[in-house]
């Protein structure tokens, strides 16, 4: 069910703070608790991609997490949501970030994180890592988060309850080590406003080591009976088993379309498998605790317990979706979300929207003519790019889905959308480029989430920098500018060329946009010409990077998981930044009426008209 699949988490939220207020309330970026404790504690705030209730949601409440920082369906919440729930929960005793282990979430709670740091809020980060398909237990920091993200929230929220300071709910959050899950599914799910499903299982075969953003698994078997599958989640993890006391609490997990009935039946044949390799069984968890909307799929969690950890978890908490007990003590109102200010971070409110610590601040200052003519220009080509992505989405999901969760397009459909309308708003307010470009990227990281849109956001506002100053910039300037969008983008997204990324399309484009303005025929040729003219090259370059990384395996992101899986397809974020690229230098030779030397690549509307 939805109206229009862009509005579909923003009309969810609405009607889940409507039917959960006895526990929550909607607050820019997500959702806090309706009530905390009388006395100021520790905040617990989690998040991720919508798409996954309970989690991240249905988790807020006393007892567990005071908030959860919502992204769009499938995509992490962007740096401003995560920041503005971190401050509606902050009560003076410090902030524990925790969620699951995906680059996109990673990459925005580190920055929320900095960002809060800077106004004096301390924070700490645990970051869930179960998944044992994922990655080999000597590499277990690169293990995805999925069901074992309720055992961290869980633990951590009862020692905030209970008044333990950041550093020791910090340290008993660190549950996540003897934390171990596996997934399994029989059919993939279907994101609202889509036509198929983001992968198929074959007829009578089952896979097994899927994530929870509709990834397809790693390894397919037979399809098995219950009593096959209930021995091979208990053997697989057991061989995973950390070194801890032999006391064990299950969790097993539906992923939406698994029925109860279906769940308690394999239950049954679990539990004695436990019991006859020697583990004492605690308060067994069965249902549906971290979703992936309509997967036909379940995941066992384990989680290995000491005394300590064994009272947090079995303390009292009452959330929308996961209660136990009675919560004592006394639980006033909490202050209404209006009252704490979403505001942008105060470095950013300067130049319009960049992070503090990306591309340096632009002073404010009245933009002269010059730069407002640039302005109107570069929100025209943004307004394009928007097109070209809206035009482009299913495509880029498509490829996005083969090794990875398939949100790529509707990711960057929604940002590149949101940086046209703010790009032209700005514009109208005879704002130059560089306000424009760090305005439109503080949206595009925003709206489109995900790692694509922190990425995005911090390409926009690194070239801001060659846009700084009242005049236009020289060809040699933009060519600086994205030299340092390649040396922001490889430092911000820990990535290198190789590793399957926009990176392989960005690096052959900047360097080879430097070596058609330093080739320039004429040094007295006009600026738009020679970039014009470097536009088209350096967009050549950046096809051929991104079409090279269909021969690499992903070694950063979500299809990381897939290795060799993504051998044959293109990276779908090269893709898009190839074809952005194409779009650019197509606007820019039909402002000068260059006609392109041959022979050149076909331009992207010679491409579309191909694909047509």
């Amino acid at each position: 069910m939805f109206n229009d699949p862009n509005d579909f988490v923003a009309e969810m939220t609405r009607g889940f703070a409507l039917a959960s207020s006895r526990w929550i309330r909607s607050a820019p970026g997500g959702v806090v608790r309706a009530t905390r404790s009388a006395e100021p504690t520790v905040s617990v705030v989690i998040g991720g991609g919508s798409g996954h209730y309970p989690a991240f949601s249905g988790l807020v409440g006393p007892g567990l997490a005071h908030g959860a920082a919502m992204g769009n369906v499938f995509a992490s919440p962007s740096t401003k949501q995560i920041v503005s729930i971190a401050k509606a929960c902050d009560q003076g005793r410090g902030v524990l970030f925790s969620y699951g282990n995906y680059a996109g979430d990673v990459l925005n709670f580190d920055q929320a994180a900095r960002r809060l740091r800077d106004e004096g809020i301390d924070v700490r980060t645990v970051v869930v890592t179960d998944d044992i398909f994922s990655a080999p237990d000597s590499e277990i920091e690169k293990r995805r988060g999925i069901a074992g993200d309720l055992t961290v929230f869980k633990i951590a929220g009862a020692a905030a309850e209970a008044g333990a300071d950041l550093p020791e709910v910090e340290r008993l959050a660190a549950a996540n080590d003897r934390t171990r899950s596996i997934g399994v599914a029989f059919s993939g799910c279907t994101l609202p406003g889509a036509d198929a499903p983001l992968f198929t299982v074959p007829e009578g075969r089952m896979a097994i080591g899927l994530g929870i953003h509709g990834e397809p698994g790693i390894d397919e078997i037979a399809l098995p009976t219950a009593a096959e599958l209930a021995d091979l989640l208990v053997s697989r993890l057991l061989a995973e088993a950390p070194e801890a006391p032999g006391r064990v609490v299950p969790i097993l997990n539906g992923l939406g379309a698994v029925k109860y009935e279906e769940l308690y039946l394999l239950y049954g044949l679990i539990d004695p498998l436990l019991r006859e390799a020697g583990l004492e069984v605690v308060t067994p968890e069965v249902g549906e605790f971290c979703t992936s909307f309509d997967m036909a799929g379940l995941s066992l969690t384990l989680l290995w317990l000491d005394d300590e950890l064994e009272t947090l978890w079995t303390a009292p908490c009452s959330t929308p979706a996961f209660s136990r007990g009675t919560v004592v003590g006394d639980q006033v109102p909490a202050p209404l979300p209006e009252t704490v200010s979403p505001e942008a971070h105060p470095q950013e409110a300067a130049h319009g929207g960049t992070s503090p610590d990306a591309a340096g601040p632009a002073v404010a200052r009245p933009a002269s003519e010059t730069s407002r003519r640039l302005g109107r220009e570069v929100a025209s080509v943004l307004a394009a790019i928007a097109a070209l992505l809206d035009e482009s989405a299913a495509e880029l999901g498509r490829l996005d889905s083969i090794a990875g969760d398939g949100d790529h397009g509707i990711g960057m459909q929604r940002g590149s959308q949101a940086a046209a309308l703010e790009a032209a708003s700005a514009s109208s307010h005879d704002q130059g480029p560089a306000v424009i470009l760090r305005t439109a990227g503080e949206a595009w990281a925003d709206v489109g989430g995900g790692t694509s849109g922190a990425i995005w956001g911090r390409i926009l506002a690194s070239l801001a920098t060659g846009f700084d100053g009242p005049d236009a910039p020289t060809p040699s300037d933009i060519a600086r500018a994205l030299e340092a969008t390649v040396a922001e983008v490889r430092a911000f997204g820990g990535v290198d060329v190789g590793d399957k990324t926009l990176l392989d399309a960005l690096a052959p484009l900047a360097a080879e946009f430097s070596r058609a303005v330093g080739d320039a025929a004429a040094p007295d040729e006009g600026a738009l010409t020679v970039c014009a003219a470097a536009a088209e090259r350096a967009a050549e370059a950046a096809t051929r990077g991104a079409e090279g990384t269909a021969d690499l395996a992903a070694r950063r992101g979500r299809a990381r998981a897939h290795g060799e899986k993504s051998v044959g397809t293109p990276d779908p974020g090269a893709i898009s930044l190839a074809r952005i690229a194409s779009a650019v230098a197509d606007e820019l030779t039909a402002r000068t009426g260059l006609e392109p030397a041959a022979p050149t690549p076909p331009s992207h509307r010679e491409r579309k008209a191909a694909r047509s």
